[in-house]
């Protein structure tokens, strides 16, 4: 059997993966039953739903004919970058690194920084419109997670002190 679409067969490749990944992963955990979900519960049922969807869209790349066969084009490597970097230096922001003495610096500046960095993965960059953005994403968060959930990081640098 050959493979008629390359993109939705490696796709459904990965799908499988991480959820037989997710699937093992909690069976370490306490599963319980649907009554009494135990921590393991949802990540396992997750998993098995995503292996499961992954299985269909293989299925589908092996059987349905596709126009041109859904080549993989070259990889993408400056969208990968940026976005992992931006995730990084979120955590960074948000945390801080003591091994070089960078306070944590917040969650407004973090979620700035995620922000800014992200969208030099995009092609289109607009300084205002990522600065909208931002400060969309900065009131909800800080709506969200320190005003309705009551998380406790900073929101602030310290020396700033809020």
């Amino acid at each position: 059997m050959n493979i008629k679409s390359q993109k939705d067969f490696f796709s459904g490749l990965m799908f499988m993966g991480v959820g037989v990944a997710f699937a093992w992963g909690a069976s370490g955990y306490t599963i319980g039953n649907g009554a009494r979900m135990g921590p393991g519960y949802f990540p396992l049922v997750l998993g098995i739903l995503l292996a499961f969807l992954g299985s269909i869209i293989t299925f589908k790349a092996l059987v349905v004919e596709t126009m041109d066969g859904d080549k993989i084009g070259s990889f993408a490597w400056r969208p990968l970058t940026f976005i992992i970097l931006a995730n990084v230096v979120f955590g960074v922001m948000i945390g801080g690194l003591p091994s070089i003495g960078l306070p944590p610096m917040g969650l407004i500046i973090g979620i700035y920084a995620l922000t800014l960095i992200a969208c030099l993965a995009g092609e289109g960059f607009k300084l205002r419109d990522v600065l909208i953005l931002a400060t969309i994403l900065a009131i909800f968060s800080y709506l969200a997670f320190i005003k309705l959930l009551n998380l406790q990081f900073p929101v602030w640098p310290a020396f700033i002190g809020a």
